[in-house]
């Protein structure tokens, strides 16, 4: 289980708003709940994507927006776990969802990871729709000694709903002190922010709501910043994440796709909002060229490590450096870092 480090800027376990949360997103400007919520940044945040978790932390402090880390929270399942016993997959994934509820008492819990948004999602729909989930989640709950959780008692949202919903693109332009003007963008969702569609029932629901065939959260946030996103066909095309290690060779052929397209529609940048998917981008990127001998140039950037450069953060505040496609260059090249 992973415990929260001392650190006295977050404030895990306080308790915050009480009580249940509707199915569906509220209107866009419902924002009180959005102020504050319980943030679950899962175990890629911790590794390899730190600089995702960092330039989230960093872009929620800029914009007056309030994180309380889960505390000791554990592995949602990820891919592992769901493929040897879905079951048990959904109970890991609700026990975050409970102490999210029953500790934190909060009505909100965010995930920035598309696995970890997806698993809280698929959790919820199981526990509100099959008897045999909720069996086993109730069993293995007592046997672990706390509440198991139950269907709708906090409402899972993505980093992408939260700043569009807790600050909005009027709020956001008023707040960039360095517009992303002039960076050309293509902004890739990956597969499972929209899929599968019945785990989202959220979306489509008219205005203020994302799209199952047409995500634009993303999109709408970066334009809010001064980006100009390019017309990219694979926006929530899958990038082989799930068969990196079996089969590499299908993954980096899946990346190219997304690479080729992006740099196609003169993106300079292509804006994540999955780890997986980032890493996959840039390390099949290099093994692309290896390889295949296939060289792209298009870079690949965290949409919060954009968003922190427009809210006059240093890029390396928001951990571009981190990365290994390194975007310093190409902001750099555009006046923006």
């Amino acid at each position: 289980m992973k415990r929260q480090a001392g650190d006295p800027g977050r404030r895990s376990g306080t308790d915050m708003t009480e009580g249940k949360t509707m199915t569906h997103s509220p209107p866009p400007d419902d924002k009180a709940k959005y102020q504050r919520v319980a943030y679950y940044p899962g175990c890629a945040l911790e590794g390899t994507a730190h600089a995702y978790d960092a330039s989230t932390r960093a872009v929620g402090k800029a914009l007056g927006l309030e994180l309380d880390e889960v505390p000791d929270w554990n592995c949602c399942g990820a891919m592992e776990v769901k493929n040897i016993d879905p079951k048990v997959q959904t109970y890991l994934s609700s026990r975050v969802l409970s102490i999210a509820a029953n500790e934190m008492h909060a009505p909100v819990v965010m995930a920035p990871c598309n696995g970890c948004y997806h698993n809280l999602k698929k959790a919820e729909y199981d526990l509100g729709h099959d008897d045999a989930s909720r069996e086993t989640v109730g069993k293995i709950s007592q046997q672990a000694g706390h509440a198991a959780y139950q269907a709708g008692q906090v409402e899972t949202i993505h980093a992408l709903d939260w700043l569009k919903h807790g600050v909005g693109e009027a709020e956001l332009r008023t707040r960039v002190s360095k517009s992303l003007n002039g960076l050309k963008v293509a902004n890739y969702y990956g597969c499972m922010y929209t899929r599968p569609r019945h785990i989202f029932p959220e979306k489509d629901c008219g205005p203020g709501s994302d799209s199952l065939y047409q995500p634009h959260f993303m999109d709408d946030l970066l334009a809010a910043a001064g980006a100009e996103n390019v017309d990219f066909p694979l926006k929530t095309a899958c990038c082989g994440g799930a068969h990196t290690l079996s089969d590499s060779d299908t993954s980096t052929k899946l990346v190219l796709n997304i690479l080729r397209a992006a740099e196609a529609a003169g993106a300079d940048v292509i804006a994540t909002e999955c780890p997986t998917c980032h890493a996959g981008l840039e390390m099949h990127q290099v093994r692309a060229e290896k390889v295949f001998g296939e060289k792209t140039t298009v870079k690949m950037l965290y949409f919060t490590q954009l968003l922190g450069v427009a809210l006059g953060l240093s890029p390396r505040s928001v951990g571009v450096h981190e990365n290994v496609s390194d975007g310093r260059a190409a902001l750099a090249e555009k006046g923006i870092a």
